[in-house]
């Protein structure tokens, strides 16, 4: 314990001296804001407080099953809290938000697909995965098929899902630490990516869900308070608060139409597929289910957590519609002016993505901005948490101890891979976060949840619902899946011409859910149909057993079994 003391003082010191260091190192065309210090004070008490929380989570972890899924210990309404606080990323928070502030009513397809996947988890998924698995999902697949093969597949398509997650929240929290310290973007990622795995590192899962229900509860009193101010202003009419917006945006009443962010049918139809199944396929999210007792507690979970979320999103649409009226263009301290192409222009200090911390310091002043920043902060570092503890335990669980020791793995082994695998995702997220630096967050986001949607979902669903499912088949399925989601997003719009600016994309859509899901599904079934080994007759024969405990319990481990 007291070489992590040391651990915690020498980092919140290179924190300081990066802080101070960085705030004169910007050059060049970029702007930035003087250092706000009532937001950094509030910022590092918020980092120092939740630091606190891993070092006291680091002395409970005495096993993998305590690292990876808190003991089992944790509560459905304290898991359901946890969860919102993981799904309320910096791609709900800040990039809905923008979404709505740059595109009007659009943004809210996201807050609506990311919305309506949580009763398919509830009905279909969560009672079934506590009943079956230990760790991760992939338990849930390989529970009657085949292990080497199909937890391959499981862990390839989490690992995937998890860097795409990723870096969508490195993105943000680069942005964000960028904003309020006035700093250079590759030391405000750099920063992100060293507390990230500090976190994970030493806190493991309870130390992120302590971290994440607490960030929750701030998000949700802030977001709360922003919405009450922006309607108050309005006269609480929300009638009102459009029109206003309407004759502040330069796109005037067109933000109240829809069509302005996704114009055709099948990329909108393709991507509430991705958003709705998605949720039902994203591993740091399936994962929270290992940490309650009991199958009752993980139906509680969903509850919560979908009444929270499906609050949220009504404030984070709100919150985009304040961004318009108060964060206005003839505010040195949200635009900055810009000569480009000889001409000048304004651009929002930190990107379109900062559109709602800029909003908190127009509705609350410094104070506020600090408050709403470092909770923003807590937003992306609680997810990034999730997402590498995940990411970890694909690598250490599924693939070190599953496959390649067949099970012989001691906890220690496991453990010390785990940990590991987190210092080489936190240097993948570094880099990759400055590749994608100028992408939105939510956008991000959506092609993480196009391929959990074509990757994990049809198999998870398969493999629970479906006798005639076979290891060749599942094998098939989920690697067409990946694979085709995988090609299409680098052929798309979004990669092909945003990222490596060719001047058309190969693949037309933005999301390609719409053509992988049911391809991963088709595959799946016509592998395994024509499956006649012997090994498929085994897969088909524990079904029956595998029905029984995911509806009963029986066979199920305790929280009380560790």
């Amino acid at each position: 314990m007291k070489k992590m003391n040391k651990f915690y003082f020498a980092f919140a010191a290179c924190l300081a001296a990066n802080a101070a260091w960085a705030a004169d190192a910007i050059s060049g065309e970029v702007q930035q804001r003087p250092l706000n210090v009532p937001a950094v004070v509030m910022f590092f008490i918020f980092v120092g407080a939740t630091l606190f929380i891993t070092k006291w989570a680091a002395k409970k972890n005495k096993s993998s099953k305590d690292f990876y899924t808190a003991g089992g210990g944790i509560s459905g309404f304290q898991n359901g809290l946890a969860i919102a606080g993981d799904f309320m990323s910096a791609a709900s928070f800040l990039g809905i938000s923008a979404m709505v502030f740059t595109r009007g009513y659009d943004g809210l397809i996201y807050s609506t697909g990311f919305l309506v996947g949580w009763p398919l988890v509830l009905f279909l998924v969560a009672e079934r995965l506590r009943n079956l698995g230990k760790f991760t999902f992939s338990d849930v697949v390989a529970y009657r098929l085949q292990q080497t093969p199909v937890r391959l597949l499981a862990a390839s398509g989490s690992i995937l899902v998890v860097m795409l997650y990723l870096i969508a929240q490195i993105v943000g929290a680069g942005k964000l630490i960028q904003l309020l310290f006035g700093m250079n973007y590759l030391s405000a990622v750099v920063i992100v990516g060293v507390l990230m795995v500090a976190y994970v590192l030493f806190g493991g899962m309870l130390a992120t869900t302590w971290v994440q229900m607490i960030k929750a509860v701030l998000l949700l009193s802030g977001a709360s308070f922003m919405a009450f101010v922006i309607l108050k202003a309005s006269g609480f009419s929300m009638e009102q608060m459009f029109a206003k917006a309407v004759s502040i945006h330069e796109k005037g009443s067109k933000i109240l139409e829809p069509g302005g962010l996704v114009k055709d049918p099948i990329d909108a139809l393709s991507l509430g597929l991705a958003l709705m199944f998605g949720t039902a396929g994203l591993p740091h999210i399936l994962m929270r289910f290992f940490t309650v007792p009991d199958a009752k507690e993980a139906r509680k979970s969903v509850f919560v957590a979908t009444g929270f979320i499906g609050y949220f999103y009504i404030l984070t649409f709100i919150i985009g519609f304040g961004a318009i009226i108060f964060v206005t263009k003839d505010n040195p301290n949200f635009f900055a002016e810009m000569v480009k192409d000889g001409k000048t222009v304004y651009e929002m200090i930190g990107g379109s993505n900062m559109a709602a911390v800029h909003l908190s310091e127009a509705l609350g002043g410094n104070m506020f901005l600090g408050f709403i920043s470092a909770v923003a902060f807590a937003t992306i570092l609680a997810v990034v948490a999730g997402l590498t503890l995940s990411g970890a335990s694909a690598v250490s669980h599924d693939i070190y101890a599953s496959v390649i020791r067949k099970g012989k793995a001691t906890s220690h082994e496991e453990m010390r891979v785990s940990r590991a695998t987190v210092l080489i995702l936190g240097v993948l997220s570094i880099i990759f976060g400055l590749i994608f630096e100028n992408q939105n967050v939510a956008f991000m986001v959506g092609l993480a949840f196009a391929v959990a949607a074509s990757a994990n979902f049809p198999i998870l669903a398969l493999s629970m619902f479906w006798k005639g499912l076979t290891t060749r088949g599942a094998v098939v399925g989920g690697y067409t899946g990946l694979l085709l989601s995988l090609v299409m997003i680098i052929l798309g719009p979004s990669v092909w011409v945003s990222v490596f600016h060719f001047e058309s994309p190969v693949f037309p859509y933005g999301s390609p859910a719409i053509f992988s899901i049911p391809a991963a599904f088709i595959a799946a079934w016509l592998a395994s149909i024509t499956d006649k080994s012997a090994r498929a007759e085994e897969d088909k024969a524990g079904y029956e057993e595998q029905y029984v405990r995911s509806m009963t319990g029986i066979g199920a481990e305790k929280a009380s079994d560790h």
